[in-house]
């Protein structure tokens, strides 16, 4: 009889932590977001067809992301983003999109095992990032919307701000350094 293996979140064995902290930091994950990179020209019809399938244009300004009822679309390139959604597998996202630019000349690959995305939220979220991290995320430089790559206590990230006062960011980090990321967002956070 064939073994059956169970997926296992980074962060499965510090839920404990992260469910004691106060509301003005905690630190969450969203284990098992789906992602997908897709490549295609923005301008062409692959652009088009993406958007019909995302239900939003592809966003155009670097560091942007946008949202859309079941989809997060991240900005990562001239012609790369990065879709993750919590709605749909990652093989069904994949294919969904390479059905759509296929024939356009790009491509999507299922990417989901690769990062694991957290949240951290309360007022002062901003501070306890600030301690790793050389972006300025004040609100008026960092709306809701911005997505950057970056370090963060030596480890890569992409931020991205959900709202528009400073409390509420999704980080993806690389799955193979997510437990230390955490450990490191709980320390910098028991201040607070």
């Amino acid at each position: 009889m064939a073994d059956i293996l169970v997926p296992i979140s980074p962060l499965h064995s510090l839920g404990e932590r992260c469910a004691a902290q106060p509301e003005s930091v905690r630190l969450a994950e969203e284990a098992f977001t789906a992602m997908a990179d897709l490549w295609v020209d923005p301008g062409g019809p692959g652009g088009a067809a993406v958007a019909a399938v995302i239900g939003a244009d592809l966003p155009s300004t670097p560091g942007t992301s946008v949202n859309t009822p079941s989809a997060t679309v991240i900005w990562l390139g001239p012609q790369e983003w990065l879709v993750t959604t919590r709605s749909q597998p990652g093989v069904e996202l994949e294919s969904e999109l390479q059905d759509a630019v296929r024939r356009h000349g790009g491509a999507a690959t299922d990417v989901s095992a690769q990062r694991t995305v957290f949240r951290l939220s309360g007022k002062y979220a901003r501070l306890v990032l600030s301690k790793g991290c050389s972006l300025d995320l004040h609100p008026s430089v960092y709306p809701e919307g911005t997505a950057q790559q970056t370090m963060l206590a030596l480890a890569a990230v992409l931020i991205v701000a959900i709202d528009d006062v400073g409390t509420d960011y999704r980080l993806l980090v690389r799955s193979s350094f997510a437990r230390y990321l955490a450990e490191w967002l709980l320390d910098a956070s028991a201040e607070f």
